[in-house]
């Protein structure tokens, strides 16, 4: 059994700052990519960024800038550093890894932490 587990949402100010982290755990052979997704209340999850095996990075055009992705490979762990949170920052955020367990190559979520951006 695999689990994402995330931590880090919470409530801050325009201007502000948070880090989200996220420990997949559980039978695993490999970790390929991770990333982050979100989904804003009314609207369709979107791709926020990406980070590979290798340390290669995708950033979605709107957090580029402002987020960095990284990742522990030795601890199968995906952390994202936001920085200068806007209010259409607000949404569940979501943690992503594919994955190889024994049954084969995976898409793992996590079960989301809110991130709220408000004065």
């Amino acid at each position: 059994q695999v689990q994402l587990v995330e931590s880090g949402g919470g409530l801050v100010q325009p201007g502000g700052s948070l880090r989200l982290s996220c420990a997949a755990s559980g039978s695993i052979f490999s970790v390929y990519t991770m990333g982050w997704y979100r989904q804003a209340p009314g609207k369709q999850r979107e791709l926020v960024a990406t980070i590979s095996a290798g340390y290669s990075t995708n950033y979605s055009d709107s957090v580029k800038g402002r987020f960095t992705i990284s990742r522990d490979n030795t601890k199968n762990t995906v952390s994202l550093q936001v920085n200068s949170l806007q209010p259409e920052d607000t949404a569940v955020y979501y943690c992503n890894a594919v994955l190889r367990n024994r049954g084969g190559e995976y898409n793992y979520w996590g079960q989301g932490t809110q991130v709220t951006v408000s004065s």
